[in-house]
């Protein structure tokens, strides 16, 4: 009979303990639920500043390479890309800046500014601009083109040095069909060469402000 007792006793204590003790540990497991929410958010909110962060640098840093860079390729507002090339430390040109737009604008103003050379050469500003990376040598099929656009910058140079006579007009520049996104779009749709821009590919020559600059090669290579 005393067993019995002691057993009701106990009984009687232990089951109101443990429903506190349950509802403890509920509670303590819903704070801390909240707690894990407050904090993801938080890191996500964190992590997007910190990308955030990181593009505006990786932008001021692309910029800051325009001025010494060799030359500007465009067509002729949509699409910009900085080159770079030093025969002594590089196996190929690279492309130091790029831009679409009105970061385009931003690179072309900015090379003038420096009196680096900017060339209309739509067809290859937009392939190298769809396929080349910033601060990567430019795609190997195309070395044959921007190989075209160096020379011609050079020997501009050199002309205004008074070490040569000036180039003719450049000529356009061909690149492969499937490397420009326009002509291989037109041309996977079964269409022309149209030329949504209106960049009219075979009017490639030097940008006519950067002519009336009368940058010399002093100029850009002291930037």
């Amino acid at each position: 009979a005393l067993l019995m007792i002691l057993l009701v006793v106990f009984a009687a204590v232990d089951v109101p303990l443990q429903r506190l003790m349950l509802a403890k540990r509920l509670k303590m497991s819903h704070q801390e639920v909240k707690q894990e929410q407050k904090e993801s958010e938080g890191n996500v909110e964190a992590k997007g500043r910190i990308k955030a962060r990181m593009r505006e640098m990786a932008k001021k840093r692309m910029l800051a390479a325009v001025p010494k860079a060799d030359l500007v390729v465009m067509n002729p507002s949509h699409y910009a890309v900085a080159l770079k090339y030093d025969e002594g430390q590089m196996a190929a040109p690279r492309i130091v800046a790029k831009g679409a737009d009105l970061m385009a604008l931003k690179i072309r103003d900015l090379a003038r500014e420096h009196k680096v050379p900017v060339l209309q050469a739509p067809p290859l500003a937009r392939a190298l601009y769809t396929h080349g990376g910033v601060d990567r040598g430019i795609p190997a099929r195309l070395f044959s083109a921007v190989a075209q656009v160096l020379a011609y910058v050079y020997q501009l140079r050199a002309a205004m040095a008074g070490r040569g006579s000036m180039p003719n007009e450049l000529p356009p520049i061909a690149v492969p069909v499937d490397l420009d996104p326009q002509t291989a779009e037109a041309a996977a749709a079964g269409e022309g060469d149209n030329d949504h821009d209106n960049d009219h590919d075979n009017d490639s020559d030097i940008d006519a402000p950067a002519q009336a600059d009368n940058r010399s090669p002093t100029d850009k290579t002291s930037a």
